[in-house]
């Protein structure tokens, strides 16, 4: 073989030996699928459904409408008790909704928090985002605006729930030291990516179970519950609020992202960072994130084990176990439980 042979064999040889090194190490990494947009990532296995919404509504529309409709979908299933209708309700008895979006062109968001009577706080932040000056809405003056904009008033306490909140607060008559947060407290946090490489980002939930009122946690603080960076991608969290907003969660694993680091490896390193400062011990903190990178690779990492996330693109969806960084199995009913001192 004369030397000018030799020279592209050898480089088409190392081509293909790059290739499989990368595949190999993705496989290795933290990705469920190969890198594909649209794609889209939420929390918790009722997430599924949502996400195959919104790959079919960015499809038709954009991928801030199905960001916004597949969580739509999970705030009207009354059979969810952390986020929407039927959604757990603080110590008062009254359901409290929180919920925030977000979109990378042009880093617009719009946040609503303690918000009542209205059944999709998600589309009210949408409002908040494109109708108003501001970001964040709370309580009465939330309410208010969501009415103004024509959404229908609604009571959100069903009587299922109405019966749980009757039960648990005659046991807190039976002991000196009422615990405000005895039941499971999930989001759904979602972020997507469209075609063009474009992210989106919401998140939506009715807080901790039987809260003090007025409480608000992280899903609708920009930077902790959820966070997008169109030049980078976008993380989402799920758990305890108190222990991620302290850390700006969300925003530290989009950070993590810019430098380099794939999805999953990104929601560890926030974690481990978290861990490193919090009195708590790792499987004790009850937080969980997913995130996706702009080229649609994502993962997921929590502190406890159990913690599942589910995913769509335009070929398959799915429900996936995240990386667990402790062997606790997480709470009954896929929740986490946060202890008596209300963590």
């Amino acid at each position: 073989m004369d030397r000018r042979k030799f020279i592209k064999t050898s480089s088409v040889a190392m081509a293909g030996t790059t290739v499989l090194t990368r595949a190999a190490n993705a496989n290795t990494q933290d990705e469920t699928q190969k890198p594909t947009r649209p794609a889209v990532i939420a929390t918790w296995p009722f997430g599924k459904p949502a996400c195959e919404l919104a790959i079919k509504t960015a499809k038709s529309k954009s991928m801030l409408d199905g960001i916004e409709q597949g969580i739509r979908l999970v705030e009207a299933d009354v059979s969810n008790a952390t986020v929407g209708i039927g959604g757990i309700p603080n110590s008062n008895g009254v359901v409290e909704l929180d919920a925030c979006i977000m979109a990378g062109p042009g880093h617009r968001a719009g946040s609503v928090a303690g918000i009542q009577n209205i059944v999709h706080p998600i589309s009210v932040a949408r409002r908040v985002m494109e109708k108003t000056k501001h970001v964040l809405l709370v309580g009465e003056g939330a309410k208010q605006f969501a009415v103004d904009q024509g959404f229908e008033q609604k009571e959100l306490t069903t009587d299922k729930q109405r019966q749980r909140w009757e039960a648990w607060k005659k046991k807190q008559q039976k002991t000196d030291t009422p615990e405000i947060n005895e039941d499971q407290h999930d989001t759904i946090a979602m972020v997507g990516v469209d075609q063009n490489g474009d992210v989106f980002g919401g998140c939506s939930t009715s807080g901790l179970a039987y809260k003090m009122p007025g409480r608000v946690g992280d899903s609708p603080i920009l930077g902790s519950g959820l966070y997008v960076d169109n030049a980078v991608g976008g993380a989402g969290a799920t758990g305890v609020g108190e222990n991620v907003m302290r850390f700006c969660g969300s925003f530290l694993i989009v950070e993590f992202m810019r430098s380099g680091m794939k999805p999953t490896e990104a929601c560890e390193k926030a974690i481990r960072r978290i861990a490193t400062m919090d009195p708590l011990k790792i499987d004790q903190l009850n937080i969980n994130f997913i995130a996706i990178n702009k080229q649609g690779e994502m993962g997921a990492a929590g502190t406890s084990k159990g913690f599942k996330y589910s995913f769509a693109d335009q070929e398959n969806s799915n429900v996936v176990a995240a990386k667990s960084l402790s062997a606790k199995p997480i709470g009954p009913e896929g929740g986490n439980q946060p202890d008596a001192a209300g963590r």
